[in-house]
């Protein structure tokens, strides 16, 4: 489905992102990640306080910052204790940072290679999705959208807490899954 309708949306290669820079509206867009707890659920959190920026053209990019605290799982105890030293350390660490290295098409697929920086920790990601077109909204405002995806490693960015079972292994895998659904609305 896409972002801008309840329809589906059709791919489209990257090089059709229109010229120019839009940003991103965090109202119509989502920040999201994933963790398999235990194994056996599926826990989702969600950044709230976001911006960021997409160019469009012959060298498309996207970059953005996350207020760390902002970032939530909708558990207050569970969220003091992502906010804490032994997670993101939000006192010495307020943001996280994405900035892109490429965005291009790679057949129907949008891939975007970039740096991702948490707890002052940058290290290379790969987000992969689409682009799902441009529209304008009912207020007169042109609007581009994308999706994308990717897995990260949160060992890999200083986030290395975790509790051991009962019976062996521990209660969260290092994988977490990145999901970021983005509309942005042309700069003036």
């Amino acid at each position: 489905m896409s972002i801008l309708t309840d329809t589906p949306a059709p791919l489209l290669p990257a090089s059709t992102i229109p010229a120019g820079e839009w940003a991103i509206d965090p109202i119509w867009s989502s920040l999201e990640f994933e963790v398999k707890k235990l194994g056996l659920m599926t826990v989702k959190g969600r950044a709230l306080g976001f911006s960021g920026t997409l160019r469009g053209g012959e060298t498309p990019s996207i970059e953005g910052t996350v207020e760390a605290s902002s970032i939530t799982t909708f558990d207050a105890d569970r969220d003091a204790h992502l906010q804490s030293p032994e997670f993101f350390d939000t006192q010495r660490y307020p943001e996280l940072r994405f900035e892109s290295n490429s965005v291009e098409s790679r057949g129907d697929e949008l891939v975007v290679q970039g740096d991702l920086t948490i707890k002052g920790i940058t290290k290379p990601v790969e987000l992969r999705g689409q682009y799902v077109g441009s529209a304008n909204d009912p207020w007169g405002n042109e609007r581009v959208g994308t999706e994308l995806q990717g897995t990260i490693d949160r060992t890999d960015f200083g986030l290395e807490w975790n509790a051991p079972l009962p019976g062996g292994g521990f209660l969260l895998p290092n994988e977490v899954v990145l999901k970021a659904y983005f509309a942005a609305v042309k700069a003036a």
